[in-house]
């Protein structure tokens, strides 16, 4: 297998993204593409110390930063080294790709690039969250998509299951829409066309579930449109950052509570490693119709090697193929071709 990365995309490149390649190689049996400017990034590998043993360098010229326009990416800096990643991708030259860029370039690139599944609206990005019990739950769409339709949100809850199945291997996931309550009166228009849909499609789902439920483990797949579940997802990174202040000043505050720190050190390690984003790595964009995943703009070596085992997960369980028979079953948007 072979998984191409965007080696100039991220705050870290592209020395953390060359280390976590060499970590993929090693820890994953995989080869790896790493695009940009060959002769920086060779300089740097020899200066990392790191070996060429299952890594390709592949030629770009320039990267996509924030204020390009997303557009770009398919059109002026196509040669970039996220539109080369894109390219050898769409041409099959790699299985899946991986870029820590920009959101919306990587969006736009994974759906006109690379196209997108046949009968899919609009894609989505996908965030894996902790949850109670150690386990993980998907939220759709994590930020993509501000305006959704409800067939669009019909569209994530199938593509978020199929994806939670094949690579979290989790059997007949449960399936909740975010509301302001679970009251059948609770909520806009938009949940309320939605739960219609989604009462009638062949997933299991729950019907509405308020925030608060979500990190208790109520659902494996979280729906909602991408204004709600990017605020969704920000207040929960939040509160994440204030229980992990909160503990500091609890354990560290004399020496009593220092010593019970000790005789929970590895209860505390092990929550601490559930929280962080670096354990999961990337998020793909569900309804491309090649792998496409989205690694944190602040990844290091560790946060990509997460990426690479997702993206290889990702291709091993066939999770494109799975989501295509899905959405082609329910027959939803073959009519329409949004970019």
């Amino acid at each position: 297998m072979r998984i191409v990365i965007d080696g100039f995309g991220g705050d870290n490149a592209p020395d953390e993204v060359l280390k976590g390649a060499a970590l993929a190689v090693e820890g994953l049996g995989i080869e790896v593409s790493v695009t940009g400017d060959v002769k920086v990034l060779g300089e740097r590998m020899k200066a990392l110390g790191i070996s060429d043993k299952g890594i390709t360098l592949v030629n770009a010229e320039g990267v996509i930063t924030t204020e390009d326009s997303p557009l770009s990416v398919a059109k002026q800096k196509s040669g970039s080294s996220m539109g080369v990643a894109f390219s050898m991708l769409a041409e099959g030259k790699a299985d899946a790709a991986i870029s820590a860029g920009s959101t919306a370039a990587i969006v736009v690139g994974g759906t006109t690039v690379t196209k997108k599944i046949k009968g899919v609206r609009k894609a989505a990005l996908v965030p894996l969250m902790p949850c109670s019990g150690g386990k993980r739950y998907c939220v759709l769409d994590g930020g993509a998509n501000l305006h959704c339709t409800p067939e669009m949100l019909q569209q994530f809850a199938i593509m978020g299951s199929c994806f939670m199945e094949a690579t979290m291997g989790i059997k007949n996931p449960r399936v909740g829409l975010l509301n302001i309550g679970t009251e059948d009166e609770k909520g806009r228009e938009l949940e309320h066309e939605t739960k219609a849909l989604l009462e009638n499609t062949p997933i299991n789902f729950l019907g509405y579930v308020e925030a608060r439920e979500v990190p208790l483990g109520t659902v494996d797949v979280l729906v909602t449109d991408g204004f709600t579940g990017n605020v969704f997802l920000k207040a929960c990174e939040g509160m994440g950052a204030l229980m992990k202040d909160g503990l500091k000043t609890i354990f560290f505050s004399n020496l009593k509570t220092k010593i019970g720190a000790l005789c929970v050190k590895k209860q505390l390690g092990e929550f601490t490693k559930q929280m962080d984003y670096k354990t999961i790595g990337g998020s793909p964009l569900l309804g491309a119709a090649k792998p496409v995943f989205k690694a944190h703009g602040a990844s290091d070596a560790k946060a990509f090697f997460g990426a690479f085992r997702q993206a290889k997960l990702f291709v091993e369980n066939n999770a494109i193929e799975r989501m295509t028979e899905a959405i082609a079953k329910l027959r939803v948007g073959e009519a329409v071709e949004d970019v």
